[in-house]
């Protein structure tokens, strides 16, 4: 029942990090900036620290930078397929599947926040609430990312309203997934290393620019900055 409540809190802190990116569109520039350094701090604080917890002993810390640089060649081959095999409108068309790809990537993320959250809860409640705090912070951010991904590459409202939907419904799915099998620590630390990757592409190679070249502002890099210190100061107090 308890794990239930989490999944619950998840689908709702994701869902309102959407509607506030969808109220606020005009200041879509900051919301990204915000969301590059959210997804950069989620990566750096939270993704890579915990892929390196759930390996074994015997795992070098080269395995894991292997395994994030994986994740990040995978997702830039994946983003420059999109670009070459669009048809039609070419710049609208690529800008579209970029925004689906950007916000299918969250929505799996989102879904392995599931997954740890319920595996964790498995190892002990203690553990468990740990993990939940910090999932909990970046899921409202995970919003926000999804929602600007979308309406960034030239998705409609509805678009960004449907992939919310599936982004905030994809954790409840990851806790419900761990009720009925365990999956050993070191597999999902690699998993979590190749999402690492993911999020540092997206971050630096797509929201950080798009928030920046069109309005570049001082207040811009701020919203960064102001990004990245507060998932790593919730997710340092979560752990702590």
């Amino acid at each position: 029942m308890t794990v239930m409540v989490i999944g619950l809190a998840t689908f709702m802190s994701t869902l309102l990090g959407g509607l506030f990116a969808l109220k606020y569109r005009d200041k879509l520039h900051l919301i990204l900036g915000f969301s590059a350094g959210a997804v950069i701090g989620v990566a750096f604080f939270d993704l890579l620290p915990e892929a390196l917890a759930l390996q074994n002993t015997s795992t070098r810390a080269s395995s894991i930078s292997l395994m994030i640089g994986a994740g990040f060649i995978a997702y830039l081959i994946m983003d420059r397929a999109v670009i070459l095999l669009s048809k039609g409108d070419e710049e609208h068309g690529v800008l579209q599947h970029r925004g689906t790809l950007g916000a299918a990537g969250l929505s799996m993320h989102s879904f392995l926040d599931g997954t740890v959250i319920g595996f964790a809860f498995q190892v002990s409640a203690a553990v468990g609430t740990i993990v939940t705090a910090a999932v909990l912070t970046h899921d409202f951010s995970d919003g926000i990312n999804t929602v600007s991904l979308v309406l960034k590459d030239n998705g409609n409202r509805r678009k960004a309203s449907w992939w919310l939907m599936i982004d905030a419904l994809a954790p409840v799915l990851g806790i419900l997934l761990t009720r009925f099998f365990k999956l050993p620590a070191y597999e999902l630390g690699s998993i979590l290393a190749v999402f690492c990757g993911f999020f540092i592409y997206i971050g630096a190679s797509e929201l950080l620019p798009e928030s920046y070249h069109a309005h570049p502002k001082v207040l811009t890099s701020i919203m960064t900055l102001l990004g990245i210190s507060i998932l790593y100061m919730v997710i340092q107090i979560a752990k702590g």
